[in-house]
């Protein structure tokens, strides 16, 4: 597809195609260009709504042709007379002279009687020399029925016209010219054409004297005959005038629209196309079936052309079979007997004409309706995209097949009515009715209680749906009681009470729990409900109550007793008075309003309608929004825009509504009033917040994750409160102690993770779901610079400070002064703005972060807080000097007056911050004027937090046992870490046994290979030539196993280790042979069919799902591609889009799979993907299943092969043992250094040419030189006195390091910036 083809929209596409009505479906399925639906198939397209299969085939029909866009010119031979070739039926039967088979009406409409039809002056069609003489039938009279409007006609006449032979005389024809076709027929009575000429197809029209024109098309020219020159000039002059036009607006729709579906006069998408024998004919006729259209061709070269026979409305068709390989398709007009090749063809034409006959009847506008509310797009039992039936007096959505269900249930029980055929039942008040209500409110009565295992699915059988269905409405098995069942006085009175009101969901609630629809009010001129409502003009009311007089009520009983209670119906809610508006928008605002941009209305709130006026003489609403539409109220800053308080209404129909007002207390009224109208009366709580956010959204937790349930939340603040479904109680969630907050913008959930309990917050409509988003974002971050405006912990500790004291415990306790060294300014700033941006998101690593910098960070936090730890108002009492025996009593008090989170902080960098190297007095030296924020010079400041420090089980009241349980876990810590800080693992050689074990010190710089040679010389194992000696990752619990990369660092291997997991070195007995393999390959990439299973979770949850599936993967050195079935490589074709693409940088690949996903065969490898996102870490798995282990290690060589640009094994056979380099970022105080190696005399050469002349050593050895020292039994440290230096350096520094019999010498120079 070209980029201009893809560039169309979805609306002129549609158009082209005649299925503009789909337009709604596409949008809301987030289609808007064509590029965008390639690669849709049936199922998706029946998903989204197109249920008709016509409608999907010409669809997919139209996307495979702009895919394969092939457009050739055919020569064109002229059609000869086809009335040479007929041979007529001398003795038709009489009884196909007057019969019409007539197709099953439409609900409600009559069968026509055929006796009683006149004649219409169509006997005359039995001459037609391109249609068989057949068997005619009399025109009906009009019907009420879907009939499609004829195309408005140009000009219409007698013409004589010049017969293809090429004769000299010429035949009288009666002409037809329309937007569409050029036609003519044998008379002014014909109904079916002898010929069609597309107008697209027109070339051109000429005079050519004597009455005559020619009408030029691209494969031959048809010659006509006036009676005049005046009437020839006015053909020519039409045809000129509308063909100029038609190419003209073809060529700006050929610059909107692809020309692979503009073929002109073609059926744009056949559904069914071939040659068909007419009976009659000699020769068969090519025809196709398109859209609700039968088009009849002389042959294939005709119909690429467009020019044809003739075509039939199928709206006026039946289809009937007659013979094995025979079928008739009957029209008012005529009988047209087809004969098929083969049975089975017949069956394919005629199941593609009654498609097409199904097409020509339907009628969408009621559906499209329907849906129009969200949940109605979903069948009420099943969840089925696009139901087109209903069960009116029940007032639920279903699909066809329930449809089928609920047909068996009954009309006393379920009253089903098609959405499309039986449009005589949908009143405008039962409609809106169906648009009140929705699936999704109606199910919170008719499915509340619904076991999962019960529950249906689109692909249910029949016999799950017979009894899901009977359970649900003829016993009522699942519907929520009403509180008055089993109580029918109060069921009653209340009925009456509620049909006064537009509450009809109530109303259901009460009818189907039993209340009585024919029960008396009392009352003389009102003696029922219905009139009743009718009274008080509650049409809709009345409308449901007349479809339910004499509906069966569901049969199950509720076991126990039921206090009866008193029906209060809710108070309606009413407001008026003036308020300023912007017209709505359907995006967010983002840019400050002006005042010249509201206009003043008129609005009103009343029972249940929040309506705006032009003003308030006026009667008639500019617009108005129901209770039930509303989704969300957004309060803004106070002078956001023009006006000084202003706020935002969401509706469920995509739109936002800003109101203003300068009058504060009348915009608390508004904000009041119109969010009670539209909570419900359980939330009602949620009125009594301040709160800049409040609505519904769809949620889910626990255990609870198949189906979303509907809560009401309210934004206050850094807190989320909300009422959830089947909660009486309200629930408060601090967004700033969140453990993660990420969003999910695929598909649009918000996942809130918090100790305990993870809630996933789903946006059912895109506007609303996005301000939500937002607003918690911002609610959940830190909002400045004190301590309680932090984003913080569970236990109350600014997460910026229980990470940096975490990591400073972790990897700093054996470090000396660690807080009173100077970490590097650049790195502590941006450490300091990670942390303000978004602390929750910050993960220290030991190989990323220096310890001295996120020591730097914690004392900078303290130092830029805004009120202190302390707080201004309380420093002073601290800092005065209590007496010795009430020092504890006196910080005890002191302490309990602080903030909650300022008292949790404190204590919290009381225990942490002495767990180093550092005395009390240094730290408190370092730590007093950080905390009270003074100069430094008084030391009273670190005299009290000396003293806390000191005292601190005692001021913070701290248990001996958990203090000793701190002390032990410090103790492992250290024991756990080597002097300089590396981790001590545990390697086992060839199996898991403990005499195999091996501790190995793993700094950050060994490999793989290193590893190894290290375990080999430890056991003084010699490798021989052939031995492939690896380190293995080994997963137990995944029953994988990986080896590692000879360069590969082993250090995040070891942090990424799960406790089921370990290393292991041993031989790599297949190296030899993937080696080999490698060796003969030609390419790098590798194809093949391969069975494929992913490992599928429930919003991360890891409930495995799916089993494994053929799919064929290509692998080259960029990505892995997976498809559905075999493709050819190396094409450019759009045809060969992947299902699945991942880049291989990104995959880890490890050689097995686990027993339980039951792998169909043992030779299996398990693929991890992660995504290099830091905003939105992604983590997939699946498993590859091959055939054989041959196959099976070509895949796995392709990857390492790919992966490592080829190097799988060092180039000498026999791994050679290699020293470990010292870490790069070795650092003398602030001075990074960079070692000096080789021999021991070159090291004192190195050190004796420094102190001769340090500017000649550094321009030799670009600032740095390189000499190792071996065999010094102590280390020693050499400083040199300032010296003459380079622009900008102060000083040279040399310095002798000692790691066990190896000395090394680093040397630099000094920088001024440093």
């Amino acid at each position: 597809m070209s980029e201009a083809d893809g560039c169309v929209s979805v609306w002129e596409w549609l158009c082209v195609l005649h299925l503009d009505q789909y337009f709604p479906v596409f949008q809301d399925a987030g289609f808007g260009t064509l590029l965008e639906c390639q690669g849709l198939t049936q199922d998706q397209l029946e998903m989204i709504g197109i249920t008709l299969p016509g409608h999907r085939k010409r669809i997919l029909a139209s996307l495979q042709k702009t895919l394969h866009t092939n457009t050739h010119t055919h020569p064109e031979s002229e059609p000869d007379a086809l009335h040479t070739h007929l041979a007529a039926e001398g003795d038709r039967r009489e009884e196909e002279r007057a019969v019409f088979t007539d197709r099953p009406s439409p609900v409600g409409s009559e069968r026509p009687v055929t006796a009683q039809r006149p004649d219409y002056g169509l006997s005359t069609l039995q001459g037609s020399v391109y249609l068989p003489v057949r068997g005619r039938v009399l025109a009906p009279p009009p019907r009420d029925g879907p009939s499609p409007e004829p195309c408005p006609v140009l000009k219409i006449g007698w013409l004589d016209k010049n017969p293809t032979q090429g004769s000299l005389y010429y035949q009288r024809r009666w002409v037809k010219l329309d937007v569409d076709y050029l036609r003519y027929f044998d008379n002014d009575k014909e109904v079916y054409s002898k010929r069609i000429i597309p107008t697209a197809a027109i070339m051109g029209v000429t005079n050519v004297g004597e009455q005559k024109f020619e009408v030029v098309t691209a494969n031959r020219t048809f010659l006509f005959k006036a009676e005049s020159d005046s009437e020839r000039n006015e053909w020519v002059a039409v045809l000129q005038n509308f063909t100029r036009g038609h190419q003209a607006g073809s060529r700006e729709m050929t610059s909107l629209v692809p020309p692979s579906f503009l073929t002109p006069g073609s059926p744009l998408t056949p559904e069914q196309q071939g040659y068909l024998e007419l009976r009659g004919l000699r020769s068969k006729l090519y025809t196709v079936v398109s859209g609700d259209k039968v088009f009849l061709y002389k042959n294939m070269e005709d119909y690429r052309l467009g020019i044809g026979i003739t075509s039939i409305d199928m709206n006026v068709g039946n289809v009937k079979v007659t013979d094995r390989r025979s079928f008739d398709l009957t029209t008012p007009y005529r009988i047209f007997s087809f004969l098929a090749d083969s049975e089975q063809h017949k069956e394919q034409w005629v199941e593609a004409m009654r498609d097409a006959i199904g097409e020509a009847l339907s009628n969408s506008e009621v559906a499209n309706q329907i849906w129009a509310e969200p949940s109605n797009g979903c069948c009420a039992d099943c969840g089925a995209a696009k139901p087109e039936w209903a069960a009116i007096n029940l007032c639920v959505v279903v699909c066809k097949r329930c449809a089928g269900e609920h047909r068996g249930l009954g009309p006393s029980i379920s009253k089903v009515r098609s959405l499309k055929m039986d449009r005589k039942v949908w009143t405008e008040e039962l409609i809106q009715v169906f648009l009140l209500l929705g699936n999704e409110r109606l199910n919170r009565f008719w499915a509340a209680n619904i076991p999962p295992s019960e529950a249906l699915s689109p692909t249910s059988c029949s016999e799950d749906r017979r009894r899901f269905i009977s359970s649900k409405y003829r016993q009522g098995k699942y519907r929520k009681y009403h509180p008055l069942y089993g109580n029918q006085r109060e069921l009653n009175n209340a009925l009456c009470i509620n049909v006064q009101c537009s509450d009809v969901l109530e109303t259901l609630c009460l009818v189907f729990c039993g209340a009585d629809v024919n029960c008396s009010t009392g009352q003389t001129d009102c003696p029922s409900p219905l009139s009743l409502a009718l009274a008080h003009n509650q049409k809709l009311q009345a409308q449901f109550l007349s479809h339910n007089l004499n509906t069966e009520l569901p049969r199950s009983e509720v076991t126990g007793d039921m206090e009866p209670q008193h029906y209060s119906p809710q108070h309606p809610v009413t407001h008026n008075g003036f308020l300023f508006k912007t017209a709505s928008m359907v995006r967010p605002i983002t840019e400050r309003k002006a005042r010249e941009e509201f206009s003043r209305r008129w609005c009103m709130l009343n029972d249940g309608n929040f309506s705006y006026y032009e003003s308030d003489k006026t009667s008639t609403p500019n617009g108005a929004l129901k209770s039930t539409e509303i989704v969300c109220l957004s309060v803004n800053t106070p002078e956001r825009h023009g006006y000084d308080h202003t706020f935002e209404l969401y509706s469920d129909s995509e739109r936002l509504y800003l109101f203003g007002t300068d009058d504060q207390d009348s915009h608390k009224e508004w904000v009041k009033s119109i969010t009670k109208m539209f909570i419900p009366s359980n939330a009602e709580a949620l009125l009594r917040l301040s709160f800049e956010r409040i609505g519904r959204l769809k949620y889910k937790d626990g255990l609870n994750l198949q189906s979303p349930r509907v809560g009401w939340f309210a934004l206050v603040g850094s807190s989320l409160h909300a009422y959830l479904e089947d909660s009486e109680e309200e629930e408060e969630i601090h967004l700033r102690k969140l453990q993660e907050l990420s969003i999910q913008q695929e598909n649009e959930v918000l996942v809130l993770v918090e100790r305990g309990r993870t809630l996933y917050i789903e946006g059912e409509r895109k506007l609303d779901f996005q301000g939500w988003c937002v607003g918690i974002q911002k609610a959940a971050g830190s909002a400045g610079d004190s301590l309680s405006q932090q984003q913080l912990t569970e236990a109350d500790i600014p997460v910026i400070v229980d990470r940096c004291i975490d990591y400073i415990t972790q990897c700093g306790l054996t470090s000396e002064g660690i807080y009173r060294k100077s970490g590097v300014n650049s790195r502590v700033a941006a450490l300091c703005e990670a942390f303000r941006r978004d602390a929750r998101n910050v993960r220290l690593k030991e190989e990323e972060h220096q310890v001295d910098d996120v020591s730097n960070t914690l004392k900078r936090f303290f130092r830029e807080s805004g009120e202190g730890l302390f707080t201004k108002q309380a420093a002073s009492a601290w800092l005065s000097t209590p007496e010795e025996s009430k020092k504890i009593s006196q910080y005890q008090l002191l302490l309990s007056r602080l903030p909650r989170v300022n008292k949790a902080t404190l204590r919290a960098l009381c225990n942490g911050v002495c767990l180093n190297q550092m005395n009390l007095h240094n730290l408190a030296i370092v730590f007093g004027p950080t905390l009270f924020q003074t100069d430094g010079k008084d030391f009273t400041a670190g005299r009290v937090v000396e003293e806390l420090i000191e005292h601190y089980t005692d001021v913070f009241e701290v248990d001996e046992q958990q203090l000793k349980r701190q002390l032990d876990e410090i103790t492992v810590i250290i024991k756990a870490s080597g002097s300089a800080g590396d981790f001590i693992c545990t390697v086992y050689l060839e199996e898991k046994k403990e005499t195999a074990e091996q501790h190995v010190k793993i700094p950050g710089s060994m490999t793989a290979a290193e590893l190894t040679c290290e375990i080999l010389d430890r056991r003084k194992i010699q490798v021989r030539e052939k031995d492939y000696w690896s380190c293995w990752e080994v997963s137990q619990k995944e029953e994988t196993e990986r080896p590692l990369h000879h360069l590969e660092r082993v250090l995040p291997i070891l942090h990424s280790l799960g406790t089921d997991s370990h290393l292991l070195v041993k031989k790599n007995l297949a190296m030899e042979a993937i080696l080999v393999y490698l060796a003969s390959k030609v390419d790098v990439s590798k194809h093949g069919m391969v069975k494929f299973r992913e490992e599928r979770s429930i919003l991360g949850l890891g409930l495995n799902t799916g089993s494994f599936h053929d799919r064929y993967f290509i692998l080259n050195t960029v990505s892995l591609r997976m498809y559905k079935e075999v493709r050819v490589r190396h094409t450019h074709t759009h045809t060969n889009r992947s299902e699945r693409e991942w880049q291989v940088k990104n995959l880890r690949v490890y050689l097995g799979i686990k027993k339980k996903l039951r792998p169909p065969t043992c030779w299996g490898l398990t693929v991890i993907y992660k995504s290099e996102k830091q905003e939105k870490p992604e983590k997939q798995q699946w498993y590859l299943c091959c055939d054989t282990q041959t196959e099976m290690r070509e895949w796995f060589s392709t990857f390492l092969t790919v992966q490592y640009d080829g190097n799988v094994w060092p180039v000498d056979a026999v791994q050679t043992r290699v020293t470990r380099a010292l870490p790069v970022d070795t650092r003398h105080g602030n001075v990074a250094l960079i070692p000096l190696r080789g021999s021991e005399n070159e090291m004192r050469n190195s050190v004796a040419a420094f102190t001769a002349d340090p500017l000649g050593v550094s321009q030799s050895s670009n600032h740095w030189g390189q000499s190792k020292v071996v065999g010094l039994s102590e280390t020693s440290m050499l400083t040199q006195p300032p010296q003459p230096c380079p622009e900008s350096h102060d000083a040279v520094c040399v310095c002798v390091v000692r790691r066990g019999a190896e000395l090394t010498l680093w040397s630099g120079w000094i920088t001024s910036e440093l």
